[in-house]
């Protein structure tokens, strides 16, 4: 249950799954920490420097996470990770002497982040490969059915249903495989010591031991390590995983947008779930309000904005390392996949639940499609060698005269005007415009490259199962 009497980050339990708040909660955190210092006691017990009774121990109260205690020691000595040390070594009375032998703090925290964005990026991984399924069926449904497309949000030509779906799901294809080529290559800071040397584990094992030492570490946590560090992992890495995620919401932005355009009444093409008991509105109760887009947008806008924080963190710590990216981490990294795990699992619930008002569609491509025909007919009366020049200009003439009645409400005429025109009759025969102007056919590759683009994603999902 919340307590709603302090403030609370609406990522807390507003945006983003139950499990993404697990991995970064304070729990997990000094969960984390406290296997960390349980995997380094074990590589230093091959170098006697741990026995296996102070091993067991330590295992043993990796569990009892005790905030109380580890509030009142930060209180006084304002380190975290000190007072959760303190805290931990204070239940092991046998092996709290060797923890964190050798040890930096970020030896251990920048570990911990670095285990912490692995998972996330996974549970975000396998929430995309759900969305990319939804989306190929969606493709699979529509490839072929005629809808209008707009450039500069002006009625353009047709094209298909299912191929508007499939430009969204090749974006989000790709982001996929980044995902995972990111995931392949994340690494931790290893154990370095204070300023990334390492001086300290030579003192303990050797500086003959210290790279197997570091691979033995490695192979504890599953988790591959920098090279070369400082006193942390190089901040660019977090850079690049929030340009990364900046990547994918903007995807998602572009979508929901377009949704909403689409949402519109005058076109009504299509339209996000919309609950029985919901309320679009306070003051109009007719209002049916495309929610779940507009949220969309906003936090696609606040993951944009975390790059450019994180870039001034890779930028501008000094040397080997200054504290001024401590706290914004704090709050970047866990809010940036919190919000990205909602913009997940909002588009999943939309594309999969979202309504297609075929008749609307098809009213839209009625009204506007025959202007597309234009193009066909310019072709046409080019191969047979007719003026382009004066063609195109006649062709002008009488499209604006059909604008003219489709902004009167009336049918479109374009094609009525040119079987009736004597430039047009004298190289066309009626049927021929006729033919020209079926514009469910003008629609090229649309339906091919869109099963083909459905058929990327379910290979792409298959392989995440």
């Amino acid at each position: 249950m919340n307590s709603f009497e302090q403030f609370q980050s609406p990522f807390s339990w507003r945006y983003g799954s139950e499990e993404m708040r697990i991995i970064w909660s304070e729990r997990n955190k000094r969960r984390l920490w406290r296997r960390i210092w349980v995997s380094l006691a074990k590589v230093e017990a091959q170098y006697g420097l741990v026995t296996s009774d102070q091993i067991d121990e330590l295992e043993a109260h990796v569990e009892d996470i005790d905030f109380k205690k580890a509030e009142e020691l930060e209180a006084s000595i304002r380190h975290d990770l000190m007072a959760e040390l303190r805290t931990y070594a204070s239940q092991c009375p046998k092996a709290g002497g060797i923890l964190h032998l050798g040890a930096t703090s970020m030896d251990i925290e920048d570990n911990a982040d670095a285990l912490r964005v692995r998972d996330s990026l996974r549970l975000l991984k396998r929430k995309l490969a759900g969305l990319l399924v939804v989306l190929a069926k969606k493709i699979e449904c529509y490839a072929a059915t005629p809808a209008m497309a707009f450039t500069h949000l002006q009625p353009a030509e047709p094209t298909t249903l299912g191929y508007r779906f499939a430009f969204y799901a090749q974006d989000l294809a790709d982001s996929y495989e980044r995902l995972s080529a990111t995931i392949g290559a994340l690494k931790g800071k290893g154990f370095k010591g204070a300023v990334g040397t390492s001086a300290s584990y030579a003192e303990l094992v050797g500086a003959d031991h210290l790279t197997d030492f570091e691979h033995a570490l490695s192979e504890e946590l599953g988790l591959p390590f920098f090279e070369v560090a400082t006193q942390t992992y190089p901040r660019l890495q977090d850079y690049r995983v929030l340009t990364l995620l900046a990547e994918l919401a903007a995807v998602l932005h572009k979508m929901a947008f377009d949704f909403r355009i689409l949402q519109m009444p005058l076109l009504g093409e299509l339209s996000e779930p919309f609950g029985a008991h919901q309320v679009g509105s306070s003051a109009m109760p007719f209002k049916r309000n495309p929610i779940e887009c507009e949220k969309i947008n906003s936090l696609a806008r606040l993951v944009a904005s975390y790059p450019r924080v994180a870039w001034d963190d890779a930028a501008l710590s000094g040397l080997e390392r200054t504290l001024d990216d401590s706290a914004n981490r704090r709050v970047i990294l866990p809010e940036a996949f919190l919000a990205a795990d909602e913009l997940l699992m909002s588009m999943h619930k939309i594309v999969e639940g979202q309504v297609i008002d075929e008749q609307a569609i098809r009213r839209t491509i009625d009204t506007y499609a025959p202007f597309a025909a234009t193009e066909r007919v310019l072709m046409a009366l080019g191969k047979r060698g007719t003026d382009r020049q004066e063609a195109h200009e006649r062709l002008r003439d009488l499209a604006m005269l059909a604008w003219t009645a489709v902004r009167e409400g009336k049918p479109n005429p374009l094609k009525t005007l040119l079987q009736s025109d004597a430039f047009f009759a004298s190289s066309l025969s009626s049927d021929a415009i006729e033919t020209l102007f079926d514009v469910d056919t003008y629609i090229g590759a649309a339906e091919q490259r869109a099963r083909a683009t459905s058929t990327r994603c379910r290979s792409l999902a298959l392989d995440e199962r």
